[in-house]
């Protein structure tokens, strides 16, 4: 089989997979059916069943098919490569010290209304999402090969679908409460502050996150060419 394909198929899988099980038409059966817990087993089973065939086809044939584009020698976008991980891991660190409230695991929502979003929320209330869609963005820049964009691609598709399902679930299932977190935070990182519907504090700066963030995107810089081979992010 073609590589490109290979990759383009099991990563329609992964995404199509994700949306299927988790969708109105299936999650509330199969809830009812196994149960609450279960139910979080099998959708982790088959997330990895066809992200692991997904992973490995990509490893086999990276860079595989044509060149859509070559920004490697472009030192602007070598610097908003790595901008763009930075603000990932700090995102991503950030969504452990203060997780949406309406998350899988999180604390329960009660009491979690406008007023009472802090930190890295009032930059997104899904910032583990935002913090994937970033590291893929920026893999995609830097690898433009076909098979990589398809590769990466696919986690952006997951990533921006996953926030959308979830604020869609949460407003269903908890309703007003939920309703005043999505009204008062954004998606899109930085949309509620710059639309007045937040105001960033000293005390809302996330020094955690930052400073695990930054050392892990030093460490990568460092030793990314060794663990993945080729450029920094190639």
């Amino acid at each position: 089989m073609d590589p490109v394909i290979a990759i383009a198929l099991w990563a329609a899988l992964f995404v199509a997979s994700h949306i299927v099980i988790s969708s109105d038409a299936m999650r509330p059966g199969l809830i009812r059916a196994i149960g609450a817990m279960p139910y979080r087993g099998l959708y982790s089973l088959v997330a990895f069943a066809t992200f692991i065939p997904l992973l490995l086809a990509f490893a086999h044939h990276k860079h595989a098919g044509p060149m859509l584009w070559y920004l490697r020698g472009v030192e602007p976008i070598r610097g908003l490569v790595w901008l763009l991980m930075l603000l990932a891991f700090i995102l991503f660190v950030g969504s452990f010290v203060n997780p949406n409230p309406g998350a899988i695991g999180a604390d329960a929502i009660p009491g979690a209304t406008g007023r009472g979003v802090r930190g890295i929320l009032k930059v997104t209330r899904h910032p583990n999402f935002v913090a994937l869609t970033l590291f893929a963005l920026a893999h995609m820049l830097m690898n433009g090969w076909a098979g990589d964009v398809i590769f990466f691609g696919s986690i952006v598709a997951l990533a921006v679908f996953g926030g959308r399902h979830q604020d869609a679930r949460k407003l269903r299932e908890l309703g007003a409460s939920y309703r005043a977190l999505v009204d008062q935070t954004s998606f899109f990182p930085g949309a509620a502050l710059l639309s007045g519907r937040q105001h960033w504090t000293a005390a809302d700066t996330p020094w955690v996150a930052i400073v695990l963030g930054a050392v892990v995107t030093v460490v990568v810089m460092m030793f990314h060419p060794v663990l993945f081979g080729g450029h920094p992010l190639g």
